[in-house]
């Protein structure tokens, strides 16, 4: 059992592989490692759920959450990634925009990836922290490729949410 277990999580990582990466170009050949408490893999539908304290690490982008579910599209490329807290912490997300640029870090109590779109939704107690730049509502989204943040007090959109947004925007330093 304890073998198969090994082989599955080989199997994974490696079908795993194809994880666009969120941001700089090496973390796209970089190999994906994922540790959690248990694992639950359906290989026909394309489908690997993590559970118990899940670390992810690809290059410089790392995902920490209580559940991290992973959907496989037709062609075998990672399509979406669903992070959840749990026990009170929320999902953690971080990756390094480019060589010379500080860490992105962000904050819900779900987060979703969408491969594809290179997008981030930050759902419920939502955080980003964009270099000195800070973004919370219930709801933040983030282009990794424009970088465009956008937010809203509500996880629904229809703007009757629970607080406001909040952002604080620090100027950068001139040089003299």
């Amino acid at each position: 059992m304890r073998r198969e277990l090994g082989q599955l999580l080989v199997l994974t990582a490696l079908g795993l592989s194809s994880l666009p990466a969120l941001a700089l170009e090496s973390d796209t050949s970089a190999p994906i490692e994922i540790a959690a408490d248990q694992l639950e893999l359906d290989d026909r539908q394309g489908t690997a759920v993590y559970t118990g304290k899940v670390d992810m690490q690809q290059g410089s982008m790392q995902l920490k959450a209580a559940r991290v579910e992973i959907k496989r599209g037709k062609n075998g490329e990672v399509s979406l990634v669903t992070a959840t807290g749990g026990g009170g912490e929320r999902a953690y997300l971080e990756q390094k925009p480019a060589p010379d640029e500080a860490l992105v870090k962000g904050w819900g109590d779900k987060i979703i990836y969408h491969a594809a779109e290179r997008r981030v939704e930050l759902i419920g107690n939502a955080e980003l922290h964009q270099a000195r730049d800070t973004f919370d509502g219930a709801y933040v989204e983030y282009y990794l490729n424009s970088r465009r943040v956008n937010a809203r007090s509500s996880t629904s959109g229809e703007g009757s949410g629970d607080g406001r947004v909040r952002m604080t925007l620090t100027p950068r330093q001139q040089t003299q």
